[in-house]
């Protein structure tokens, strides 16, 4: 009897083998710059003060909190996630470019957000659609009563969501042009009956390598009515949208208003603050 052939394993080549996962992903998707501005802007337009500690959860390589201590002698940040390989590369890269002293003001922990343990944060903040892991409104309400009861006496959450018809279409790629690669984002499948879904990032590279499920979301898309009433539900004396406005072409400006009310959109990112 001969023995059975091994499949040929997806072996990395080109650029792609070189490339870094989380040094893609920061370069093309988050600005931690522009975070911190809003959550600056959510607290003071609720407490007319600078808030002074931040607790970031499913804070992955902790870049925000990293730029947070930055931005104020006296900040300080907490960094929250359950897995340790982002946690480590955060160390490695993002945390070596702090000073002696900025370092001292921030802390990684390697923990679960619903049970970990950090001073009240003035803002606590759960980015990059983080939240929508939780896939029933028991989970989600869990989560948020204890986000709550992280939170100072002054304090607020950030939230960000994205939904609109859109992101219901199964196979469906957007793609975006970086230096060196392409961030393509897959809507790989939705369930219309329980809205549970799953979404993936690859890089491609111009030497026609490719980094295919670079990271992999499995999630549910929640409406913002649910989490508003959630929110609520969970000891939010208040939650405010804001909806981001478009430029000329109909695409996203990463300008946000405080609205109550907002036109049909086939594809939309908003914040939502709950306020103490």
């Amino acid at each position: 009897m001969s023995k059975r052939r091994k499949e040929p394993q997806n072996r990395l080549t080109g650029k792609a083998a070189k490339a870094d996962k989380y040094a893609l992903y920061q370069d093309a998707v988050q600005c931690p710059e522009a975070e911190i501005e809003f959550f600056d802007r959510a607290y003071r337009e609720n407490y007319a003060s600078e808030p002074k500690i931040l607790r970031e959860d499913f804070c992955g390589a902790g870049a925000v909190s990293c730029q947070w201590v930055k931005t104020g002698d006296t900040r300080k940040a907490y960094g929250i996630d359950l897995d340790p390989e982002p946690l480590a590369w955060g160390m490695a890269h993002n945390v070596s470019t702090l000073s002696t002293e900025q370092r001292e003001r921030l802390k990684f922990i390697e923990g679960n957000v619903l049970s970990a343990k950090s001073p009240k944060a003035d803002v606590l903040a759960a980015q990059n659609f983080s939240f929508f892991i939780f896939k029933t409104r028991e989970e989600v309400v869990d989560y948020f009563r204890k986000a709550h009861a992280n939170i100072a006496a002054k304090g607020v959450m950030v939230i960000d969501m994205f939904g609109g018809s859109e992101s219901y279409l199964e196979d469906h790629l957007e793609r975006r042009k970086y230096d060196g690669f392409k961030y393509v984002w897959e809507q790989a499948r939705f369930d219309p009956v329980t809205h549970h879904c799953t979404f993936y990032i690859h890089f491609t590279f111009k030497d026609g390598s490719k980094l295919d499920k670079a990271f992999r979301y499995d999630w549910r898309l929640w409406s913002i009515p649910e989490v508003r009433e959630m929110l609520a539900e969970a000891g939010f004396s208040r939650s405010d949208v804001y909806w981001e406005g478009t430029d000329d072409d109909g695409e996203g400006n990463g300008e946000y208003e405080l609205v109550e009310s907002a036109p049909s959109d086939p594809a939309w990112v908003a914040y939502i603050v709950g306020v103490k």
